[in-house]
């Protein structure tokens, strides 16, 4: 029998398509001008998947996906790229998912996240975390695992005081600005660190911040076990009870900006998990960032 390798990491959350329109010059709303629509495998957890392969890690989907055309098409996308697919809920009656998005040269313009059919299925999609395949109740996974907020607020907060999450290093990522506030429950339960950017930070918090320092402290205070709060070119803050980190990152031309954010937080898992410093892996995953904001690596 062969024998299946176990993974280095779960990503939990969306796994779709990406449908992005992108264009050199300035937009805003009405703009009808040239440029570019590719599709490419996308959402949240997948972004991560795929930039924690590209670091040498082995990371498994937790995720639904569609067994239409386009849902088969996507796993085997993703089994191209390296990511273990076999805990994928696989629904025979919803469609796979969808992300569509427009940027210019002044950043994203607009986007709708077609997240239902993961909504839908629910808890459906941790079955490999409760039956005993990855672990369950009695014997919780002990590895890191990334998760999105696109799962329902029900969901997360359910996933915050689980007994077969108790063990796991969990590192949660809010999806988008629109669902920041679905982290709430991953405040005061001591078992997370957040990644958000500085308006996401606001978001969750209910005030306005005006830099990561004073965003990550205030999250921190609410009961943040550890946050990690980027704001585009300005400085990025690494805090928890008992440490403090901020860095710049590196000055580039910004031809993009989606997946920035996950490219981000798999970039410093992955740091990390090779036992490099707070400050290391910080400096790390800004530079990585900043390579993909710069055109470089898909995420």
């Amino acid at each position: 029998m062969t024998r299946v390798p176990h993974p280095d990491i779960l990503c939990i959350g969306s796994v779709l398509w990406d449908v992005i329109g992108r264009a050199p010059l300035h937009m805003r709303q009405g703009s009808d001008v040239p440029g570019r629509i590719t599709r490419l495998p996308g959402g949240v957890a997948l972004n991560i998947a795929m930039t924690l392969a590209r670091f040498g890690m082995r990371p498994a989907l937790l995720s639904a996906v569609g067994r239409d055309p386009e849902g088969c098409e996507l796993v085997q996308a993703c089994e191209g790229l390296g990511l273990m697919t076999g805990h994928l809920y696989r629904s025979e009656d919803l469609p796979t998912d969808r992300y569509m998005a427009v940027e210019g040269a002044n950043g994203l313009i607009a986007a709708i996240a077609d997240a239902h059919s993961l909504e839908t299925s629910g808890d459906k999609i941790l079955r490999p975390l409760l039956d005993g395949t990855l672990g369950s109740e009695a014997a919780p996974y002990p590895g890191p695992i990334a998760l999105d907020g696109n799962l329902t607020v029900g969901l997360l907060d359910e996933i915050s005081r689980h007994r077969a999450f108790a063990r796991a290093d969990l590192r949660v990522a809010p999806a988008s600005p629109g669902k920041a506030d679905r982290l709430l429950p991953f405040l005061g339960t001591g078992r997370a660190t957040l990644y958000v950017n500085l308006e996401e930070a606001g978001l969750l918090a209910g005030r306005q911040f005006d830099s990561s320092p004073q965003a990550a402290q205030h999250l921190v205070e609410r009961g943040a076990a550890r946050v990690l709060v980027t704001d585009g070119g300005n400085a990025t803050s690494d805090a928890d009870p008992d440490s403090f980190y901020t860095q710049t990152p590196p000055e580039v031309l910004v031809t993009r900006v989606t997946g920035a954010g996950d490219t981000f937080m798999a970039a410093h898992i992955a740091a990390e998990a090779r036992g490099l410093t707070r400050a290391q892996a910080l400096s790390e995953a800004l530079g990585a960032a900043a390579i993909y904001v710069s055109g470089g690596h898909e995420a």
